[in-house]
């Protein structure tokens, strides 16, 4: 994340209720406006923040000590969130503090002085590939946009991105003659992500035969998948979907869209793909991100061991 520069945002009237989250709220819009943080950033950091205030009641955060965030870690824990939750919520805690020391509000930043939860990496849930398979051709003719369902199973398997990435997909991002789409993920950033025979038959098919009719009720709208109002495909609604030919194939109710970002790696990875490459494509900022994909496919590392090893 781009280093904190200062930028004088001065709440008005200091009241002790509402002081905090007039702070919190100026902070926001410096990281929104000076950082230029992606919406989705922002509205976590808004999320943690909020819990935050809620703990802190009519307290000014500036006032607190160590011990007292220390008493706010213990409070999140009653509230039955996991390690790695906790562990989000104090990281936004510090970046608050981090704000009001370039503000002058506070001298000395008591929040750095908190460690963090100690968490367990967990190992994500991976689909089989005939179960993949399955999923992708779950979307039927019945269905009352079978294409763009099919087209969108199809984007997120074949590009690993993120539900927010494919729904802020425009068509200008999309590249078919060249096998690719331009993906924005976090941070701005972005990468090519190829994409496969499968998914470009989906996808053309779903252009030409149903996308027209989703944008009529809209003046050239620029996404790749719309709603039925001919709006962008929101996240929330990426996810409902999936959900529902998850059901209706009778998996695991716990697959989300992420678990085809988490397969897509996996499979990868798998068919021996290096792990650089599917950083890459991940768009992942540190490779140790990547690595936990080399946990998930036991297979893979039998078939090296016997591959190399002399007594294998």
């Amino acid at each position: 994340m781009r280093a904190l520069k200062p930028k004088k945002i001065v709440p008005t009237a200091p009241s002790a209720g509402g002081q905090s989250q007039r702070w919190v709220q100026a902070c926001l819009d410096y990281l929104q406006t000076e950082c230029h943080l992606a919406a989705n950033t922002i509205a976590a950091y808004r999320r943690d923040l909020h819990r935050f205030c809620e703990w802190l009641g009519g307290r000014f955060a500036a006032r607190l000590t160590v011990r007292d965030l220390s008493d706010y870690m213990g409070w999140l824990q009653t509230q039955k969130l996991a390690a790695t939750s906790i562990g989000r919520q104090m990281v936004a805690v510090k970046l608050f503090y981090r704000y009001l020391q370039l503000e002058g509000i506070v001298r000395d930043n008591p929040a750095e002085l908190l460690g963090m939860p100690k968490t367990w990496q967990r190992v994500p849930e991976v689909m089989s590939a005939a179960l993949v398979d399955r999923l992708l051709a779950a979307p039927q003719p019945y269905d009352a946009y079978w294409r763009r369902d099919r087209a969108l199973l199809e984007l997120l398997y074949a590009t690993g991105c993120r539900a927010s990435e494919v729904s802020n997909l425009h068509l200008a991002d999309l590249h078919i003659d060249q096998h690719y789409c331009l993906a924005h993920g976090k941070g701005s950033k972005e990468r090519i992500t190829p994409l496969g025979s499968m998914a470009i038959a989906a996808i053309s098919d779903y252009l030409k035969h149903e996308r027209p009719k989703l944008a009529q009720s809209r003046n050239k709208p620029p996404w790749v998948l719309l709603s039925r109002g001919g709006r962008r495909l929101r996240r929330e609604a990426i996810w409902e979907l999936v959900k529902r030919y998850v059901r209706r194939i009778g998996a695991s109710p716990d697959i989300s869209p992420h678990t085809l970002r988490h397969s897509f790696a996996t499979h990868l990875l798998a068919g021996g793909a290096d792990l650089r490459q599917v950083q890459e494509l991940l768009g992942h900022a540190s490779i140790a991100t990547t690595q936990i994909y080399t946990h998930v496919d036991q297979t893979r590392l039998k078939r090296v061991h016997r591959q190399f090893h002399p007594r294998a």
